[in-house]
Order: C-alpha cells, then sequence, then structure tokens
C-alpha cells in the first residue's frame, strides 16, 4: 500500500512540475498569476488610499513616446487630474489590475488623464498586449528616465496627481481602482 502512494506521490509531482515548466515556457505563468491575482482583488481588499497622503508636487520634466511613437512631453499633463501608472506585461499584478483600470478609465476618462507607463523592453510586445486584450487607455513608453519623485521602485506603482500639480495618490502594489470611493476621489480632486 505504501508503495502505490510513493508512486503516486511521484507521479503527482512529475505532472505538477511539467505544467509549470510548460505555463513558464509558454509565458502563460503571468496570466495564470494574473487570474489568481485578480480573483484577490476581488475581494475588495486591496483598495488605493482615497485620502490625500501628502501633497508633494508633481514634476512634469520627462518626455514619453505615445504607442503611435509621437513623443508627448509630460508638462502637456499640466492641470489636468491625472492617473499615472507604471505596468509591464510580466508583472502578474500589472496584469490583475489592468481590467479594473480599464473599467476606471471608461468610467472617468473624459475627466482624468490616463497615463499608462509600460516598462517593458519590448514595446511592440507591450502594444500587442492592449491591443490583444482590448484595452483603450493610452499607453506611454519613457523616452526619458522620470524624476526622482516617481521613485516606482517596483510595478504596479500608481500616482495620483491633482490639477493643482500634487502628488495626492500613491501606491506601490496592485489595488482595485474602480470602486465608487476611489472615483469620488479621483473626480473630486
Amino acid at each position: 500500500m505504501a508503495k502505490k502512494s510513493k508512486k503516486r506521490e511521484i507521479i503527482e509531482w512529475v505532472i505538477l512540475l511539467a505544467l509549470a515548466g510548460t505555463l513558464y515556457i509558454t509565458g502563460y505563468h503571468t496570466e495564470v498569476i494574473g487570474l489568481v491575482q485578480r480573483a484577490a482583488l476581488s475581494t475588495g481588499l486591496f483598495k488605493p488610499d482615497t485620502e490625500p497622503e501628502s501633497e508633494i508636487n508633481a514634476d512634469y520634466d520627462f518626455t514619453l513616446v505615445n504607442a503611435a511613437g509621437k513623443e508627448i512631453h509630460f508638462s502637456e499633463f499640466k492641470g489636468q487630474r491625472v492617473f499615472l501608472n507604471f505596468w509591464a506585461t510580466w508583472c502578474p499584478p500589472c496584469v490583475a489590475e489592468m481590467p479594473d483600470i480599464q473599467s476606471l478609465y471608461e468610467k472617468t476618462g473624459q475627466k482624468v488623464a490616463f497615463v499608462m507607463i509600460s516598462v517593458d523592453k519590448n514595446k511592440f510586445k507591450a502594444k500587442e498586449f492592449v491591443q490583444n486584450k482590448e484595452y483603450d487607455f493610452p499607453i506611454y513608453f519613457l523616452k526619458s528616465g522620470p524624476p526622482s519623485v516617481y521613485n516606482a521602485r517596483s510595478i504596479p506603482t500608481t500616482y495620483i496627481i491633482s490639477p493643482e500639480g500634487k502628488i495626492v495618490g500613491e501606491r506601490h502594489g496592485m489595488a482595485k481602482y474602480d470602486s465608487e470611493e476611489f472615483r469620488n476621489f479621483l473626480l473630486n480632486l
């Protein structure tokens, strides 16, 4: 009896490792982990703050490139509410929060500037990811390094900038942004 269970355990581990290896080699591991994290987001435990944490001055002195290849100076967003997010296609928490950010964009995009900055080295991969997921928020890439005030040492990292040019929100890690409370915070800046 013990011999059968030991053999069965070895077979189960081989299957599990083969599955994990296949997910990793095919690149689907990010999607699978993202799905698990998206389920965690749906619990409502990962909420962004809706009270201004600090009012540090935003720095608009850097250059972006949009998905079409056009250079955009970040100063073009001065005087607007800005949802600034650093993300990548290889980042499971980024993938997990994207559907929620898309939903937030659909509800507030006329009144809020969404600046979704991909840190992917391969710009085509980022553009293809957004297109395949049918996200229509604008994506950008860094032309010059961001100012030190945006100290995104990890991704995803999101900054909320008020029309007065103050960083009123900062979140390192994933969050559920499309909530009534957060939409009200954003729109009442």
